[in-house]
């Protein structure tokens, strides 16, 4: 086991310096005038341009400028954002925790409901319940995310009133959380207000996280439920299953102690999927909902043509990717110690 865990630690680097290439061979591609307008932070500055093209040896060889791109970048230099007008890292570090914070609601929540629900799909299958939750299951795949959080603004802000619209905060709260003795701790609106004990606050960050959440849960539980059904379904076919069952034991502990707990290995890899997705940044629903994340700066970046926001997104996205994927192929390893030998 910790052969297993040195060589998949030890594919880090070596993965990230491949991703760096590929991501700078995308840049390379821009003129050098393209990619020196992710250093410009003033008219002054963009006066200067042929300057900066110098500077930043924009103009050099490919070796020459991917060597000095990829120092920028470990020094944490990854350009300037026009759309926040502000550098790219300091954006990503602004807008990562509340990004972090939908993760968070929505994930749990999501392996939860799919796991669930896929169970009670195969242990009812082609029952009522099974072709509702099938049917369920194919409207939430197929939907597309901007179509359901419309109709979820539609019907539950607007129709009935029962959430508030799009953004963060209230407007009142919004002044609450700007007033200097709120205290930043980690990022997470929620959870800051609670540790400065503005329970109206967090309520309220609670409130506008309902349909954003929402709108995840049913696109991606859908998809865990599909893929726990049909495992569901071929381990209750399985010798070991049919065996417990002739020695006498119960359909509880053969259903959810044998059955379940083998169809559960497949989930640990689409959970993985499913938080590189929401770490990475979810962006149509950010947008759609004017939750101030990763996903919304992206956006709005990419249709200004913010090369410098959009390659800084690549690269956490690639970082996010890695990291997730090395820690899902260590859980998977705990949890099938076949694996572990491989």
């Amino acid at each position: 086991m910790v052969n297993f865990i040195i060589r998949r630690l030890a594919q880090i680097p070596l993965v990230m310096l491949a991703l760096s290439l590929l991501l700078f061979i995308i840049i390379f591609q821009l003129t050098p005038a393209q990619r020196a307008a992710g250093y410009i932070k003033s008219e002054q500055q963009a006066a200067q341009l042929d300057n900066i093209i110098r500077q930043r040896g924009l103009d050099q060889p490919f070796p020459v400028q991917y060597g000095k791109w990829l120092s920028s970048t470990v020094r944490g230099d990854l350009g300037y954002s026009r759309t926040s007008s502000k550098p790219v890292l300091d954006t990503i570090r602004e807008r990562l925790p509340s990004t972090i914070e939908l993760s968070l609601y929505a994930g749990i929540p999501i392996v939860l409901l799919g796991v669930w629900l896929g169970t009670l799909s195969a242990l009812n299958k082609d029952r009522f319940v099974d072709q509702f939750l099938r049917v369920f299951a194919v409207l939430g795949t197929s939907l597309p995310s901007f179509v359901l959080g419309i109709l979820l603004l539609k019907f539950l802000y607007g129709s009935l009133g029962w959430l508030p619209g799009p953004g963060q905060v209230d407007v009142v709260n919004t002044f609450a959380i700007l007033d200097p003795s709120f205290k930043r701790y980690t990022g997470m609106l929620s959870i800051d207000a609670m540790l400065n004990g503005r329970w109206a606050v967090a309520w309220d960050v609670v409130r506008h996280l309902t349909m954003p959440v929402l709108t995840l849960m049913i696109i991606f539980s859908a998809t865990i439920l599909k893929v726990m059904r049909a495992q569901m379904l071929e381990t209750l076919t399985s010798d070991y299953v049919r065996t417990a069952r002739a020695k006498g034991l119960g359909h509880r502990a053969v259903n959810i102690k044998h059955a379940r707990r083998n169809a559960l290995l497949p989930i640990v890899t689409l959970t993985g999927f499913v938080a590189i997705n929401l770490l990475a940044g979810a962006i149509i629903t950010e947008t759609i909902f004017a939750y101030p994340g990763v996903g919304q700066w992206v956006g709005g970046a990419a249709a200004n043509l913010d090369i410098s926001a959009v390659m800084g997104f690549a690269l956490l996205s690639a970082v996010v990717v890695v990291v997730i994927s090395t820690l899902t192929d260590l859980f998977y390893g705990v949890v099938d110690p076949r694996v572990r030998f491989e």
